[in-house]
């Protein structure tokens, strides 16, 4: 058997790691900093201002830049006509953003803010059409270069703008805009970009692309409920603090979806690539992957879990230290997160958006109904987080029952449900800091490395035999 796949799979993981998770690992860092230059309600207005912004993103760019990827990989041919439509739209986009922005005036932490959420949503989409086009060219290194960048910027304006300057919750966002125009621009520069640029793409491709790209705009919106509202409910029934407090504490659990954000990068590509060869050769490389991956993402959110508390004392301020509470339903919630949008792989390689659009609306659907009914009651900020893993929670299963309709690889499923015991227990012996609940992180996640010995030593041993070829 080849292991081509594994290899192209492994060096695009590495690449995009090396170019990515050091600095990123710096922005986390970056959070005692944050805590330190913004109180608690200015972090939370921060938080409001960037997620709202990436909430419409989508709309504008009509989800545009999932189809320049998804079309740019096979469709080698018609690459020119596939970076124009992207660019059109998304310049087309910006005139909707007008219409939209006053509309956003109406939440009154937003009304002051809203020519740097109209620069945010441009910036980052321009950027995201440069990016992704040339993730869809194979050229995984220069991609993970200007993530790299990128993030290095943002956090050099970031002192800049707040230790130096005290330009405060502006200081915050802008720097995050001037970071993705300036990639933009490299990206467009670098690549001669300005030579995929055709007048007249074609209205039948365009077409093709955007009845792929449009369901990816309610699915986007849906993803942003299941994982954001509950930000704006503790705002709106809690306090702006409380928002601030509850935004921190998704930072630790943000490595998960760190670790998973760079896999996917990586695995999106193989996916699609590899679907066109051998079918039964595909579905066994589909179940290995899947295995480890799962495998890995469920240790780390019960390492995650075990130093909530000790973690959160050193990266944040004394006055969010009450953020390690909801850590580790948090946790919980990035695994079936990342284990969704692995399953989701499985409809982009189909082109099937429907799935991925009908799937994500149950989750926000669910998500809202338990934020309204959690977060008014006793357990406030920790029902936001419930509500999210839930939700999460029923999009995996949905998912996990359809996919194999087009992929039928193997699941896993009791080692699945092995983990998800396990992971139960430490989060209710830590959060509820039960008799024992140190010990019980510590057994807990020796028996998950245990059960997960086979994915998990296949994996390394694939990687070093890899090396030394």
């Amino acid at each position: 058997m080849s292991q081509n796949k594994y290899k192209t799979l492994l060096s695009n993981t590495m690449l995009i790691s090396l170019g990515t998770f050091g600095s990123k690992l710096l922005v986390f860092f970056m959070v005692r900093f944050y805590t330190g230059y913004l109180t608690t309600a200015d972090y939370g207005t921060a938080d409001l201002i960037t997620q709202s912004a990436n909430l419409l993103l989508s709309v504008i760019s009509m989800g545009i830049t999932d189809g320049v990827f998804r079309f740019a990989i096979n469709h080698v041919k018609h690459r020119r006509r596939i970076f124009s439509i992207g660019l059109y739209t998304i310049t087309l986009g910006g005139l909707l953003l007008f219409a939209i922005l006053p509309l956003l005036g109406l939440v009154p932490q937003l009304h002051p803010y809203l020519w740097l959420i109209g620069l945010y949503i441009m910036a980052s989409c321009y950027h995201t059409l440069c990016a992704q086009f040339i993730r869809a060219e194979g050229k995984t290194a220069l991609f993970a270069v200007q993530g790299m960048i990128n993030t290095l910027l943002v956090i050099v304006l970031n002192i800049l703008f707040l230790a130096v300057l005290h330009m405060g919750i502006t200081g915050y966002v802008l720097s995050i805009v001037l970071a993705d125009v300036f990639c933009a621009l490299l990206l467009f520069v670098r690549e001669k970009l300005w030579r995929q640029i055709m007048p007249n793409p074609g209205w039948a491709y365009w077409k093709e692309m955007l009845l792929y790209s449009i369901p990816m705009i309610p699915a986007t919106v849906f993803w942003w409920i299941t994982s954001v509202s509950d930000r704006y409910m503790v705002t709106g029934f809690i306090s702006e603090s409380a928002n601030g407090i509850y935004a921190v504490s998704y930072k630790l659990p943000t490595i998960l979806t760190l670790v998973s954000g760079i896999f996917m990068e990586a695995w999106q590509f193989s996916a699609v690539s590899e679907s066109v060869g051998d079918k039964r050769e595909h579905t066994r490389f589909f179940s290995r992957v899947w295995c480890a991956f799962q495998a890995v993402m469920f240790l780390a959110a019960g390492a995650i879990t075990a130093l909530a508390k000790p973690a959160v004392h050193v990266l944040a301020a004394p006055s969010y230290f009450e953020a390690w509470k909801y850590v580790p339903v948090l946790s919980a919630a990035m695994v079936f997160s990342s284990l969704v949008s692995f399953l989701g792989s499985v409809y982009m390689v189909e082109k099937n958006s429907m799935r991925t659009f009908l799937t994500a609306m149950v989750g926000a659907v669910l998500n809202i109904i338990l934020n309204l009914i959690l977060i008014p009651g006793p357990l406030g900020i920790q029902g936001a987080a419930i509500a999210t893993c839930a939700s999460y929670l029923v999009v995996f299963l949905i998912r996990a029952a359809d996919v194999r309709r087009f992929i039928p690889f193997k699941l896993y499923t009791l080692g699945i449900i092995e983990n998800c015991i396990i992971l139960t227990v430490q989060i209710v012996f830590m959060v509820l800091e039960l008799p024992g609940w140190m010990a019980v992180q510590i057994i807990g996640l020796a028996v998950m490395l245990w059960l997960n010995r086979t994915p998990l030593l296949s994996t390394l041993n694939r990687v070093l035999s890899m090396r030394k070829k």
